[in-house]
């Protein structure tokens, strides 16, 4: 069974920074690329960052590019996202998502993550 733990949330300042950090354990696990999205109390889920494995490519949502760094190690099957020059409008439950299955090529869609984290709260003060 495929599990996805984060941690690293909590409560900073804003201009501040965090580090997110995601670990994927479960036997013969295989991912092609994960990714973290977010969700704002009354606001739907929304992409973050994402990162496929297959030549390194990465993807941002344009409200964090230039602030938010993603990176991975496959190897360890982990994913991170640092954080900085935080706002109090990227207060949210991180979610970290992993896509397992081969098909699908749209990093920026949940529908291409099948694994899902429990997720982990930032919250950005004013």
């Amino acid at each position: 069974q495929v599990q996805l733990v984060e941690s690293g949330g909590g409560l900073v300042q804003a201009g501040g920074s965090l580090r997110l950090s995601c670990a994927v354990s479960g036997r013969s696990v295989w991912t092609y690329g994960m990714g973290w999205f977010r969700q704002a109390p009354g606001k739907e889920r929304e992409f973050v960052a994402a990162i496929r494995w297959s030549g390194d490519s990465t993807y941002y949502a344009d409200s964090v590019k230039d602030r938010f760094t993603i990176s991975g190690n496959t190897a360890k099957n982990m994913v991170y996202l640092e954080m900085n020059k935080l706002k109090p409008k990227d207060t949210a439950v991180y979610y970290c998502a992993a896509a397992t299955a081969r098909t699908g090529s749209n990093y920026y869609a949940p529908g291409r993550y099948d694994k899902w984290g429990q997720g982990t709260q930032v919250t950005v003060s004013s």
